[in-house]
């Protein structure tokens, strides 16, 4: 593990962060003004598609290479607001999110249909059912037209996945486990001095930091490989739509989890000023 003091690395890990997220409100803006067209060109929407797996790709290749000189941040990040490091897995969100969020869209889009439907008392037939995707954002091929062998597909990669994440998530723990064993603990427990500087417990903990860098890397490749797949069982239309809802779900969590803060700091009589501002 290199010197993680020389230059400051979480200020390198906080500017990619920060770049990340700009490209995220890019991407939200570009998919949502090649949806809202009323004839799609699923040429355009392939290219943005395209550009968005491999911005993420670029983010993650990023990401490994910053933990290697420290992975601590990563899983505590003070760039994030509390709401979202609560919610963290392996450094960022579960890959089964992703499925989550499509069964969520589902749901949604099928009720908002069936309930725009039934308001108009079936009058005008068909006619009502289709005029509602007018109300869903993007409209034409909506989450709630998923084909049978779509929803088959997505539950298999959803049971794949969940598979994945445990076993990472046993690495982890197993990693964990190892802080209250030789050396670290039989060091802490005989040294007189709190925190004394140790040879063997510095080894130990360099070992750990790149083993969590190891399980970063393989978590951000499972996000990944979870986003391609998803995209390769959605139509082209559904896909954006997808990514939209991602970006907006990620965007919203970050502004509810700082606004939610400096509300509480205002409770407190504190002055908010700029300290949670940076997000």
């Amino acid at each position: 593990m290199e010197n993680p003091s020389s230059p400051n690395i979480e200020k390198v890990q906080q500017h990619c962060y920060d770049e990340w997220m700009s490209l995220q409100a890019k991407h939200m803006t570009d998919l949502k003004g090649a949806l809202n067209n009323e004839e799609k060109n699923d040429g355009e929407l392939r290219e943005l598609i395209r550009t968005v797996i491999g911005d993420f790709k670029d983010y993650a290749r990023k990401r490994s290479e910053h933990s290697r000189r420290s992975s601590s941040n990563y899983f505590a990040p003070t760039w994030n607001t509390c709401l979202e490091n609560a919610l963290l897995w392996m450094g960022g969100c579960r890959p089964s999110s992703f499925i989550r969020l499509v069964y969520a869209m589902c749901g949604s889009q099928t009720e908002l249909r069936l309930t725009n439907f039934l308001s108009n008392d079936n009058i005008g037939g068909c006619t009502a059912l289709d005029d509602t995707l007018d109300m869903i954002e993007g409209g034409g091929e909506s989450m709630s037209d998923l084909t049978a062998e779509q929803l088959f597909k997505i539950n298999e990669l959803h049971m794949k996945t969940v598979a994945e994440e445990n076993k990472l998530t046993k690495q982890s723990s197993t990693l964990q486990e190892n802080m209250a064993d030789m050396p670290i603990a039989v060091v802490a427990f005989y040294k007189e001095g709190i925190g004394e500087v140790n040879v063997e417990v510095e080894r130990a903990l360099d070992k750990h930091e790149e083993d969590m860098a190891r399980i970063l890397a393989e978590a951000d490749k499972l996000r990944l490989t979870t986003l391609t797949k998803i995209i390769e069982i959605l139509t082209v239309v559904q896909a954006a739509d997808f990514l939209l809802a991602g970006k907006k779900l990620h965007l919203s969590m970050h502004e509810w989890g700082r606004l939610r803060e400096h509300r509480r700091f205002e409770a407190c009589g504190g002055d908010y000023g700029g300290e949670f501002s940076g997000g």
